[in-house]
């Protein structure tokens, strides 16, 4: 036995150790008494597989050696080869998981939680499982995904990676319309966190900012700046790269949000930059298609520096783990920028394609139908234009209280406007203030209707 092995076994939990030597055992057809042998009693060996002695190195080395097991898979389940190749698996996972591949990723993740549950490894088994979760997420099966987040998140083990995996679940909740969950998973996680050796890192501000965007999509917005303010103060006291641009871009979101375009930019500019210091390739994909739409909503809009970025981020998320709502909504974002560069048949035709692969995203097929009556209209196509801003309409209409869903009615009341129909876009006009959570005051009685009332109760 060498030094690193003495040392595992000084430190190895009694009872995992027990029950490696167990399943060694009954693996072979053995019952205690053979195991034992004429050196070791039974009642020895029964106290060693329940966990309640350590065997010293000789025993040990004994006991391996007539199990013909080597001691390395006593002590760590798997021998130091076997462990590696778990490992590797895991790593080509995450590398089928960064470009893209998420079927791949999840048939090699799903291999390795198999071979690291058969030796024990739990914490190979956890990053397996946040991969295959990562995996599905990135398949757009977002309930598989949260379902299978939902064991890494409770769990009391993980360390940062039990963070990553409340940030992964908070946002697949944000994107299957469930706000008010991915706040409260997301805000008991955080509590967790309060005073430990973690609380202070890049993760714990990553989900800090995410869990703030929640608030924010829920129409709390004073709530999120808030949180926003804090991560950057904590971002900047442990001068991290990740945690800063987080924050940033953050920060970027709720001024672009909030009609500040002109002051969300250059933090979002800022954020890119220290993204790119980095590996996160989805990330820095996302921030880029996020400043390029910014880029179209300024007076008068930088059509060419939008597209710049557009274009650069179509190439990135196509390589790493983006979901296909991400990729439909910047294919969305490159059709607006050939609608305001006049290039109108490109646009239809970049919008009709983000539309068919947006089936199951109400809101962003509402938003690209809304495009697509825009461009006809630009074309002198009021019939069409009006086809498509009422098929926005009908998929608007399922949608409950939400911010963007707010600002769309908003656009669409304007567009009815322009195109002649007041009828509705007094309606769109209202479902804006519903989206948005507005409700109209109780009103008293007036005299008149009491009177009428008076007299029907009468009759």
């Amino acid at each position: 036995m060498d030094v690193l092995e003495a040392d595992l076994l000084k430190e190895i939990d009694p009872a995992e150790l027990g029950q490696r030597i167990r399943a060694a055992r009954v693996a072979k057809g053995w019952t205690q008494t053979q195991l034992a042998g004429d050196d070791i009693s039974v009642g020895y060996v029964s106290r060693i597989e329940s966990g309640q002695r350590r065997p010293n190195k000789q025993t040990l080395e004994d006991l391996a050696s007539r199990l013909a097991v080597p001691i390395e898979h006593l002590l760590r389940g798997v021998t130091a080869r076997e462990y590696d190749e778990i490992k590797l698996t895991l790593d080509f996972a995450e590398l089928s998981l960064e470009t893209g591949q998420h079927l791949e990723a999840e048939s090699q993740a799903r291999e390795a939680v198999e071979r690291a549950q058969v030796a024990s490894q739990e914490e190979l088994v956890f990053r397996g499982r946040y991969i295959i979760a990562r995996a599905l997420e990135g398949q757009g099966n977002l309930d598989e995904a949260i379902i299978a987040l939902e064991g890494l998140v409770y769990s009391k083990r993980g360390g940062l990676l039990r963070i990553k995996a409340a940030m992964a679940m908070v946002r697949c909740l944000q994107n299957s319309g469930d706000l008010t969950r991915s706040i409260e998973v997301g805000e008991r996680v955080l509590a967790s966190l309060e005073g430990s050796h973690i609380d202070s890192c890049d993760e714990a501000v990553q989900l800090t900012v995410t869990v703030a965007n929640s608030h924010y999509l829920r129409g709390d917005a004073g709530h999120a700046v808030r949180m926003c303010r804090k991560a950057i103060v904590k971002a900047e006291t442990i001068d991290s790269p990740i945690a800063r641009a987080s924050a940033y871009w953050n920060a970027s979101s709720f001024e672009a949000d909030r009609g500040s375009v002109s002051n969300a930019i250059p933090l979002a500019e800022r954020a890119l930059v220290l993204l790119a210091e980095g590996q996160d390739a989805r990330n820095v994909a996302r921030l880029r298609n996020a400043l390029g739409q910014m880029q179209l909503q300024l007076d008068p809009p930088d059509v060419d520096e939008a597209r710049r970025n557009l274009d650069q981020a179509a190439e990135e998320l196509v390589w790493t783990s983006a979901s296909p709502g991400e990729l439909a909504d910047n294919q969305l974002s490159r059709a607006r920028a050939d609608y305001l560069d006049g290039r109108l048949t490109e646009a239809a035709e970049a919008c009709a394609a983000a539309l068919e692969a947006l089936a199951g995203e109400p809101l962003m097929a509402a938003a690209a139908s809304a495009l697509l009556g825009e461009i006809a209209a630009a074309g002198g196509d009021m019939d069409a234009a009006m086809r498509s801003y009422r098929r926005a309409v009908f998929l608007l209409t399922g949608i409950g209280a939400d911010r963007d869903a707010a600002q769309l009615w908003f656009e669409l009341a304007d567009l009815f406007e322009d195109a002649g129909d007041l009828a509705a876009s007094r309606d769109a006009y209202r479902s804006a203030a519903a989206a948005s959570g507005l409700k109209p005051r109780a009103k008293a009685p007036s005299r008149l209707q009491g009177a009428t009332a008076d007299r029907v109760a009468q009759l």
